[in-house]
């Protein structure tokens, strides 16, 4: 890497911790380094698949937003990966050059494509957007994801003739929602190359939206994704107050079911806990199966655990599985992080893998397992206490300056802290959800101009977290 290379990079990693912190800025892009820069791309060294996945993943659009910063240019990622392959001696070898399966344009190259292009609209031309790594073969089984996971199995033969269309998927950040649906993405192509198969994010296809908005051309839009087979429409949450894309989803949804086509969708909440969308699209939603997609219970850890150790060269010793299969109990990506925390440690000092060197690295990178987690009245007692306010007074039609600002910072530190929707919230407060939502757009609003209220609330997290 050449000395200018390096700098720019650096300015790249400074951006990225800014937005990520100290503890996961470590864990995940400490040791990247940027090894060639071409005119529309850049090639990133890592030290596992695992990164590859974890940016993909998770990091992608910070990474893009940090790369275009900094050159000035939006630009192709490769990776170059590096893989543990004796862990006594830390030997590393040099994989091959993995190209990201998410940039380049080419999905909206597709998207604008004329209606009667049949090089762009034939199945075979459709980029599906899958990441190969996120297959079913890669993804572990265990009792708590069993259902799950025997459905998606069951649409990915079946995608045409089954009972679960749409398969609405919901469950919290990071328990392999994402992996279970790419994998059925996966396997309907395997089984039939030509089948027209797309995996997006809601962003993305609220970003593809707002352009065909500003291009005038959104019934080329809705006819171009009126085209799948299978639908996979990842993070639906972000729907919420889109009232143009849920507009334009809705017949979207209504010529694919009514045509026997495969639509999924993943979210973090069940369809009647989605907000700012109209009540029949909710209704669709519902129409197939909804499944829940439970944290990962202590044998799944276990096997994740094993499998992550295999895949990335590690030697975990039955101790150390047993310890971080104990604490990491939150999600699939929480499991992958103390693991990579793991790995670069080990690396970093040439030591052998502990249960100390996995407690020093949990230490940093995950949710102590015996605090009890923030739930609504926990929010409520903490914020009249701050506001010396009895609780009562917080349920009331009482519009004081002091119990109205108690109020609103119950609404806003309860969507921020328990994923309650603003209806339930709403109905927890014997307020309506409009007035819910008011309330937290007046904390956000307020935060960046009042150093005094800012300050309490964030007191107030504080004490909660």
């Amino acid at each position: 890497m050449n000395a200018e290379l390096s700098q720019q990079w650096s300015l790249c990693q400074k951006f990225i911790f800014d937005n990520i912190g100290e503890a996961r800025f470590n864990a995940w892009f400490a040791k990247t380094i940027a090894l060639k820069l071409q005119e529309d791309s850049i090639t990133l060294s890592v030290p596992s698949n695992f990164f590859v996945e974890k940016y993909e993943d998770e990091f992608l659009p910070l990474i893009h937003a940090a790369l275009k910063k900094v050159f000035g240019r939006p630009l192709q990622i490769y990776y170059e990966v590096q893989v543990l392959s004796e862990v006594k001696d830390s030997s590393i070898r040099v994989g091959e050059s993995l190209r990201s399966s998410l940039v380049g344009g080419k999905f909206a190259r597709q998207q604008y494509a004329p209606a009667g292009d049949t090089r762009a609209r034939g199945g075979s031309q459709i980029d599906p957007q899958l990441n190969p790594v996120y297959n079913f073969e890669n993804y572990c089984e265990g009792h708590s994801n069993l259902l799950a996971l025997t459905i998606a199995r069951n649409i990915a033969a079946n995608p045409r003739n089954n009972n679960f269309n749409p398969f609405f998927l919901y469950g919290d950040v990071g328990v392999g929602k994402t992996h279970l649906i790419h994998a059925i993405g996966i396997s309907v192509k395997e089984r039939n190359p030509e089948a027209k198969v797309l995996y997006t994010t809601l962003r993305e296809f609220q970003h593809l939206y707002s352009q065909a908005v500003i291009k005038k051309n959104v019934p080329q839009f809705i006819n171009w994704f009126m085209q799948m087979d299978v639908l996979l429409l990842d993070d639906l949450q972000e729907i919420s107050g889109k009232v143009g894309t849920s507009q334009a989803l809705f017949p979207i949804f209504n010529h694919l079911h009514q045509n026997g086509k495969q639509l999924v969708f993943t979210c973090d909440r069940p369809p009647m806990e989605l907000d700012g969308i109209a009540d029949r699209l909710i209704d669709r939603f519902k129409w197939g199966l909804t499944e829940r997609l439970p944290r990962p219970d202590a044998e799944l850890r276990k096997s994740i655990l094993k499998f992550k150790a295999i895949k990335n060269g590690l030697d975990l010793p039955d101790d150390v599985i047993d310890y971080i299969a104990a604490n990491a109990v939150n999600s699939v990506r929480e499991i992958e992080g103390v693991v990579m925390g793991v790995l670069t440690r080990s690396i970093n000092l040439n030591v052998p893998i502990t249960i100390e060197l996995a407690r020093e690295v949990m230490k940093n990178t995950i949710t102590i397992v015996d605090k009890k987690p923030v739930n609504f009245d926990m929010i409520v007692e903490t914020v009249a206490d701050y506001f010396n306010l009895n609780t009562d007074s917080i349920f009331s039609k009482n519009r004081m300056r002091d119990i109205n600002d108690a109020r609103q910072v119950i609404m806003y530190l309860s969507h921020k802290l328990t994923g309650l929707s603003s209806t339930v919230i709403g109905r927890k407060l014997n307020r309506q959800h409009g007035t819910v939502l008011h309330g937290i757009a007046a904390v956000k609003e307020r935060l960046p101009i009042m150093p005094d209220f800012a300050k309490a609330v964030e007191a107030i997290e504080a004490e909660l977290i």
